[in-house]
C-alpha cells in the first residue's frame, strides 16, 4: 500500500533542536567579544594618553624616587638626582633630563661616583631599551665625570653594574647629534699600574655631524712614571653614529714619544684592533721600564710595529727600527698577567760594537764619547778598571720573566771578526740564562752558557764558554799579526763559578780553569802597538827572529787556575823550532792588575843570546810590556865585570845560551793539561813550569819573588 509523502516544513516553521539553537548564539557571542576587545583596548589607550598626558603636564618630575630606587636597584649603586629631572614622551621619543645627578662606585673605588653631571639632557628612542642597541636621538651633557676603575683583582670593573665576575668592556650607545661641554674621565688600573685623567674637548654637533676632530688631553703616571697624552678623533661624525672612527694618539713619558694610530669600530672598541705604533727616545730601556721590564742601556732609538690588543696580551709584529746604529726587526708580545712576560724573536743585520756594551753593563753613550774606561767608572768600578760594577737590578728581574730569541749578521768592530750571533735568552723568575749564545769569531765558532741566578744570594754565576778552532791570523790581525804567514788555530774553553750581583763581583770570587790551545802552525808579526802593548817588540824579544819569517810552532798551551777571583798561570808553555817559551804569574779579577813573565830558552847553543824574561804587568785596561828585565841587566853587568877584569872577549861570555832548553810533548800540551802533567819529549816531568804565582795578591809579593828561580843559569855564573 503506498504511503503518501510528507509535506515540506516552512521555513518559519519554530526550530526546537539544539543544534538550531547554536547557529542562532554563534554570531552573538562573536559580537560580545569583539566590543569586549575594543572597550579593554580603548581603555589601554585611555590609559596610555592619561599616563602620556599626566606626564606630559607634568613632565614626570613626580618620578625622581621611583627612577632613583628602580635604577639603584638594577645597577646595585645609589643613584641621586640633587636637581631638576624630567622623563616623560615628547611627543613619541622619551625626554629624560636630570640634573645634579650621580651614579655611586662601588665600595672598593678609590672615588665615590661613577657618574655625575651638573645636567644632562636627552632623547631616548623607546625601542632601543627593548632590543639593547641604545639609541640617543641628541644628548646635552653639562660638567660630567666620569670615573672608570678596576679592582685590584682585576675582575671587576666600576662600569659592569652586574655581580659576575670578569667585567664587562665598555660600550658607548648610538648618538645622532650631541653637545658636550667640560667634560672629564679618569682611568685607573691597579694591575698595569696606570692612572690617567682626561680631558674631553667640547664637542656641538648637528643631524649626526660634528664637523671637526675631536680632542681628548690629559696626564697621568704609569708605573710611579708620568706621562702626558693628546689623542684625536679624526672621524667623530662616524662615531657618534657607531660607526668607524680615525684615532690618531701622542704620548709623551721619560723622555719618549710614543704614537698610536688606527681605525676603530666605536670610540671604545680598542681590542683586537690593529693599530700603527711608533716610538722614538733616548733610551729604549727608558720605555720598557715603564711597565717594570729590565733590558740593558741602549742609545738613540726609532721603532715602528703594528700592535694588538686581545684582553692581557699586546702582541707587536712587523716591528723594525733602529737602536743606536744597530739594525732591528722582528715580533714582540707582552702578556700583563699576574706577572709580566715578554716573548720577542729578534733579527738584526748589523750590530755596532758600542751598541752591544751595555750587555757587560756598560752605558753605550759613554762609551762611544769617553771610552771603556769612563763607562766603567760610571758603573761604580775604581780608576783604571775595565770591567763593570753595576749590580743587576735583582728586584725587578724577580717580577717579570721572559724568552728572547735573537739572530744577528755581523758585528761591526774594529779588532774582533764577529758574525752570525745565536742568542737564546730565558729569565724565569729571577733565574737568567744566555743558553745557548753562539757566534762565528775569525772562521771559528763560540758556544756559551752564561746563567745568573739571582734567586741564590749573592747571585749564583756561571760562565762556560768553548771556542772552536779558530785561525790566529784573522783572529788577532787587529792586534799586530799578520794574517799572511800565520797559519796556527788556537781553541779553549774558560769554566768559572763565582758569587755576586755584578759581573766583577762574580769574577772575583771565581773559581775554575782557562785554556787555549795552540795546535803545530806559523805566526808572523808585524811591529804594530796596541795601547801599551807592543806585541810585535813582544815576539820579537821572545823568539830574537827580527820578524823576518814566520814562527815555528809546534804546540802551545795558555792556561789559569782561579782561585777567589785571581789566576795562575797552569801553564804557559809554548814549543817551537828554536825555543821552549814557559810563562809565570797571573792576574787579577778582583784588582785587573796583570803580573806575568815570559822567558825563552833556546833548544841550540848561541854565542850571543839576549834573551831573558819579559814582563807583561799593568792593568787590564792599559797593560804595559817590560823588555828591560832584571836578568837582562845583570847579564849586562856581568858582562861588563868580565870584560873589564878579564878580557873583552870574557864579557861575551855573559850572554852565552848553552842551549839545553827540552822539547815539550804536546799531547799534554793538545790536551790542556795543567803543569804537574806536562813532560817533555823523553817523558820526563818537567821542572820548568807549574811554579806561576799570584802571590802579589795575596801577601803584597809579586812574581817578582820568584825572579831568582826562574833565572836561567849561565855557564854557572848566576
Amino acid at each position: 500500500m503506498d504511503m503518501p509523502n510528507p509535506a515540506p516544513a516552512s521555513p518559519d516553521a519554530p526550530t526546537d533542536t539544539p543544534a538550531a539553537a547554536a547557529t542562532v548564539a554563534a554570531p552573538a557571542r562573536r559580537h560580545r567579544s569583539w566590543r569586549i576587545a575594543r572597550n579593554v583596548v580603548l581603555a589601554l589607550l585611555g590609559v596610555v594618553v592619561a599616563i602620556w598626558l599626566v606626564l606630559y603636564i607634568t613632565k614626570g618630575r613626580f618620578l625622581k624616587h621611583p627612577f632613583e630606587r628602580f635604577v639603584g636597584g638594577q645597577t646595585h649603586r645609589p643613584v641621586t638626582v640633587a636637581g631638576d629631572f624630567q622623563l616623560y614622551f615628547a611627543p613619541f621619543r622619551i625626554k629624560f633630563l636630570a640634573e645634579r645627578m650621580t651614579i655611586a662606585n662601588p665600595g672598593w673605588a678609590t672615588r665615590p661616583y661613577l657618574f655625575q653631571a651638573e645636567r644632562i639632557d636627552t632623547r631616548i628612542a623607546p625601542l632601543s631599551l627593548i632590543w639593547g642597541k641604545r639609541h640617543l636621538y641628541w644628548l646635552d651633557l653639562t660638567n660630567g665625570a666620569v670615573d672608570l676603575e678596576w679592582n685590584a683583582a682585576h675582575d671587576a670593573n666600576t662600569w659592569t653594574f652586574s655581580t659576575a665576575k670578569g667585567g664587562k668592556p665598555l660600550d658607548f650607545p648610538r648618538i645622532d647629534t650631541a653637545t658636550v661641554r667640560g667634560t672629564t674621565v679618569r682611568y685607573r688600573d691597579p694591575r698595569m699600574q696606570l692612572l690617567a685623567d682626561l680631558k674631553v674637548a667640547d664637542i656641538l654637533s648637528s643631524n649626526a655631524r660634528i664637523g671637526k676632530a675631536v680632542g681628548v688631553d690629559g696626564t697621568g703616571t704609569i708605573r710611579a712614571t708620568p706621562f702626558r697624552v693628546a689623542a684625536r678623533l679624526l672621524a667623530p661624525d662616524a662615531t657618534v653614529n657607531r660607526g668607524r672612527n680615525e684615532l690618531v694618539l701622542r704620548a709623551w713619558a721619560a723622555h719618549n714619544v710614543v704614537d698610536v694610530s688606527g681605525t676603530l669600530p666605536s670610540i671604545a672598541g680598542v681590542e683586537g684592533v690593529p693599530l700603527q705604533t711608533r716610538a722614538r727616545g733616548r733610551n729604549l730601556a727608558e720605555l720598557l721600564g715603564i711597565i717594570g721590564v729590565v733590558i740593558p742601556q741602549t742609545r738613540d732609538y726609532r721603532l715602528t710595529a703594528q700592535m694588538v690588543q686581545q684582553g692581557q696580551v699586546y702582541t707587536f709584529t712587523r716591528m723594525r727600527g733602529i737602536v743606536g746604529a744597530s739594525d732591528v726587526a722582528g715580533t714582540l708580545t707582552v702578556t700583563n698577567g699576574t706577572r709580566i712576560h715578554l716573548d720577542s724573536q729578534l733579527r738584526t743585520k748589523t750590530l755596532d760594537i758600542i751598541d752591544a756594551a751595555p750587555f757587560i753593563g756598560f752605558n753605550p753613550d759613554i762609551v762611544a764619547s769617553r771610552g771603556a774606561l769612563a763607562a766603567a767608572a760610571a758603573t761604580g768600578a775604581p780608576p783604571q778598571a775595565i770591567m763593570p760594577d753595576a749590580e743587576l737590578p735583582i728586584a725587578t728581574m724577580q717580577r717579570f720573566d721572559a724568552d728572547l730569541k735573537w739572530t744577528i749578521g755581523s758585528v761591526r768592530s774594529r779588532n774582533l771578526p764577529i758574525s752570525d750571533i745565536d742568542l737564546t735568552l730565558d729569565l724565569e723568575r729571577g733565574r737568567l740564562a744566555l743558553s745557548p749564545l753562539s757566534f762565528a769569531m775569525a772562521r771559528g765558532n763560540v758556544a756559551s752558557d752564561v746563567i745568573f741566578d739571582t734567586r741564590q744570594r749573592p747571585s749564583a754565576v756561571s760562565y762556560d764558554i768553548r771556542l772552536a778552532p779558530t785561525p790566529l791570523g784573522r783572529l788577532l790581525a787587529g792586534y799586530g799579526v799578520a794574517e799572511a804567514g800565520t797559519t796556527g788555530t788556537v781553541k779553549g774553553r774558560i769554566r768559572l763559578e763565582g758569587r755576586g750581583d755584578s759581573i766583577h763581583d762574580s769574577l772575583s770570587t771565581a773559581h775554575g780553569r782557562l785554556a787555549f790551545v795552540i795546535p803545530q802552525g806559523q805566526l808572523w808579526t808585524r811591529n804594530v802597538q796596541l795601547a801599551e802593548l807592543d806585541l810585535g817588540t813582544f815576539v820579537q824579544k821572545m823568539f830574537e827572529d827580527k820578524l823576518k819569517k814566520p814562527v815555528e810552532l809546534n804546540c802551545g798551551l795558555v792556561a789559569f787556575t782561579v782561585r777567589n777571583g785571581v789566576a795562575a798561570a797552569d801553564p804557559i808553555l809554548f814549543d817551537t823550532t828554536k825555543n821552549v817559551i814557559v810563562g809565570r804569574g797571573g792576574f787579577s779579577f778582583r784588582t785587573e792588575a796583570l803580573d806575568l813573565a815570559f822567558r825563552a830558552d833556546g833548544k841550540k847553543f848561541s854565542l850571543f843570546s839576549g834573551q831573558s824574561p819579559v814582563g807583561v804587568g799593568g792593568h787590564f785596561a792599559a797593560p804595559k810590556l817590560d823588555v828591560i828585565s832584571d836578568q837582562l841587566l845583570g847579564r849586562a853587568g856581568a858582562g861588563l865585570g868580565l870584560a873589564i877584569v878579564a878580557t873583552p872577549l870574557a864579557g861575551v861570555l855573559a850572554f852565552v845560551d848553552i842551549g839545553d832548553a827540552k822539547s815539550a810533548a804536546c799531547g799534554p800540551v793538545l790536551a790542556g793539561a795543567t803543569a804537574k802533567a806536562q813532560r817533555t819529549t823523553r817523558g820526563q816531568p818537567r821542572d820548568d813550569v807549574g811554579r806561576g804565582t799570584t802571590a802579589k795578591e795575596e801577601n803584597g809579593k809579586g812574581s817578582a819573588g820568584e825572579k831568582k828561580d826562574q833565572r836561567k843559569k849561565f855557564l854557572g855564573i848566576f
